[in-house]
């Protein structure tokens, strides 16, 4: 390379190229028309045309000793200019991609279509009962509502029959078919039919999808216990945790049937979870449409205690947003937050894949950032300045947050968890903290390493 006695430049050729000079002298670098020529470059004439100038402010100037050439070929009397070999190696590139990403998506199409046609996906089609298939749904709320007119909109000749208490509500839906409480202006498919008799509700059922509110669901079970049959599998549409007892959806449901061998399965955040493989998938299957994606874990702890835990933040989160923290406070504390869930939930056995999954995370990001969340309502308004019996008595649907946090707390004692959000939550739910005095206390916590 041709240069002057103090001045050694080189040329580095990464992705970027580059030039790098060291000088023991003052002297300036101006290299003008830097050719590169390329053996293999994906062009008809591969050449490269650079101008650099030194920092310096000294002039340039044009003269023959001034220009600096690395070429393998002898001089193209003709070289291409950079910008029209940039552009023809970005349509190459582009070209490329596009052909690498369709293989791609082809694969995954033909992935899915095969996988279909070996899983008989449709539940209906392999039952082989003469009678019709049905449902039962337990509980008349919006949810539960929601729910049985999802699985009643999949087939027409698909019964599923509402237990619920409320006579208004029962016969606003088999006469108007729509839910007069909920859904007024909703209207629901025909095949869904509403009862106030638990025997005529459950017997014969195929599958009982539970909505009931958890701290009632022990009771009410109970009463219709006669009714059930012991191979009726059980979905647990219900998040959170008993009061006074700490059990979850699956330890109340058997023990208040008095069968411990209940099928149970927990629905959380479109997750069906039950440690009987092929049970996961037969529910998969029932509630799974072209607009539901349903996915399977057999991780039931972990669906279950992250579908409560989440409720308790999404009132920590909705108190943010009433105190007007901010965008930076609201991401600390659900971070935070999803720490405390997944330290506690770890510690009851659940995996740390559940947790951080779509059940876990991905329900804790819905719950606490949309603004239809019932929990994240309380929050607001408690951070707005409201007190909690004038939020519950306004609401007709269930916060099960509200109930679940003090539970919470006592769990985390129980298996030696430091739950600082959580915590606070619990106590401002107590009326023995506000939320401005919860926050200067957070914030006043020992700053440790985060894990």
């Amino acid at each position: 390379m041709a240069a002057s006695n103090s001045i050694e430049p080189r040329l580095f050729l990464n992705p970027i190229f580059t030039t790098s000079t060291t000088t023991n002298s003052s002297t300036s670098l101006h290299i003008q028309n830097f050719k590169l020529k390329l053996p293999h470059f994906p062009t008809k004439n591969p050449t490269l045309v650079f101008t650099l100038n030194s920092s310096s402010g000294s002039a340039t100037t044009n003269n023959n000793n001034d220009n600096t050439i690395i070429t393998p070929y002898p001089d193209d009397p003709d070289p291409e200019p950079v910008s029209a070999v940039s552009s023809e190696i970005r349509t190459r590139d582009g070209r490329d991609r596009r052909k690498i990403v369709k293989v791609a998506w082809e694969k995954l199409v033909r992935w899915s279509r095969t996988w279909r046609s070996k899983a008989k996906t449709d539940i209906l089609e392999r039952t082989n009962k003469v009678k019709k298939f049905y449902v039962v749904v337990l509980g008349g709320g919006s949810f539960g509502t929601a729910m049985a007119a999802h699985v009643a909109n999949k087939k027409s000749q698909l019964k599923v029959y509402m237990l619920m208490r409320d006579p208004a509500v029962c016969q606003s839906i088999n006469e108007k078919h729509c839910n007069c409480r909920y859904f007024p202006e909703q209207k629901l498919p025909e095949n869904v039919i509403a009862t106030t008799d638990a025997k005529t509700a459950l017997l014969g059922a195929d599958y009982c999808l539970h909505a009931m509110p958890v701290q009632f669901s022990s009771s009410f079970l109970e009463g219709i216990s006669d009714y059930v049959d012991p191979g009726l599998p059980f979905i647990s549409l219900s998040k959170g945790l008993e009061l006074n007892t700490l059990r979850m959806m699956s330890q109340i449901i058997p023990q208040a049937l008095r069968n411990p061998r209940q099928p149970f399965i927990a629905l959380s955040a479109m997750v069906v979870a039950s440690k009987d493989r092929k049970l996961a998938n037969a529910v998969q299957q029932l509630l799974a449409s072209k607009h539901l994606r349903i996915s399977t874990s057999s991780d039931v702890t972990g669906v279950e205690i992250a579908g409560a835990l989440k409720n308790v933040l999404a009132i920590a989160a909705g108190i943010v947003v009433g105190m007007n923290l901010g965008n930076n406070s609201m991401a600390a504390l659900v971070a935070q937050g999803c720490s405390e869930i997944r330290w506690l939930a770890t510690k009851m056995g659940a995996k740390p894949t559940t947790i951080t999954g779509l059940s876990g995370t991905g329900d804790i990001m819905l719950t606490c950032f949309v603004n239809l969340s019932r929990n994240r309502t309380v929050g607001v308004r408690l951070g707005s300045g409201e007190k909690l019996d004038d939020i519950l008595s306004s609401m007709n649907q269930v916060a099960e947050g509200v109930s679940t946090a003090g539970a919470v707390i006592a769990l985390a004692q129980k298996y030696n968890v430091k739950m600082p959000v959580l915590t606070a939550v619990a106590r401002i739910i107590d009326n023995e903290l506000t939320p401005k005095k919860a926050v200067l206390e957070l914030m006043s916590l020992p700053q440790v390493e985060e894990v």
